[in-house]
């Protein structure tokens, strides 16, 4: 089981009114990413990103990828790190931490998460506005339905995962 951040989180969207899937969906074999972009506002050291796992529906390792983000041309790009946790139904209605040690994140710079896994299937809690009222103001939420494609990913700045991002101040 994950530990819960040590410091305040710098940046949080703890709304949660629903569910996004992320995992390997057995109706039809697809596997869902899902991601959630932000901009780091203040700059510090990662101790860890949190999300809400709302349940588990198959238990399984969850991996996390933190990247750099291009907010202007909605870009992803190159990893920064990865952190894995292994999801089961004790952590159902629970923040889960990934502490990715040994990065450091630049105030007003952009950067986003991903969230995959090849054997289970998890509900991570969501927030859902509206184009007027999105939930959450510096980033967007991402579903993707192949790790690596370009053209099947898909944005929302009326969703929001429920995420938090502790920084230690440098």
């Amino acid at each position: 089981m994950s530990t819960p951040l040590r410091t305040p989180a710098s940046v949080e969207q703890l709304l949660h009114n629903t569910t996004s899937w992320l995992g390997h969906r057995k109706a039809d074999q697809k596997e869902i990413i899902t991601g959630q972009t932000f901009i780091a506002p203040t700059e510090g050291d990662l101790e860890a990103i949190e999300v809400f796992s709302s349940i588990v529906a198959k238990p399984g390792e969850v991996v996390m990828t933190l990247y750099s983000f291009d907010s202007q041309t909605e870009t992803w790009g190159s990893a920064l790190g990865t952190a894995q946790v292994v999801f089961n139904g004790s952590l159902n209605n629970k923040w889960v931490a990934f502490k990715i040690p040994g990065l450091h994140l630049m105030q007003g710079m952009s950067y986003g998460f991903r969230l995959q896994s090849h054997d289970c299937y998890v509900g991570i809690g969501e927030a859902v506005g509206s184009a007027k009222h999105p939930p959450f103001t510096s980033g967007k939420e991402w579903k993707f339905s192949n790790a690596h494609s370009k053209t099947d990913a898909h944005s929302y700045a009326y969703f929001s995962l429920a995420f938090k991002v502790g920084l230690k101040a440098a």
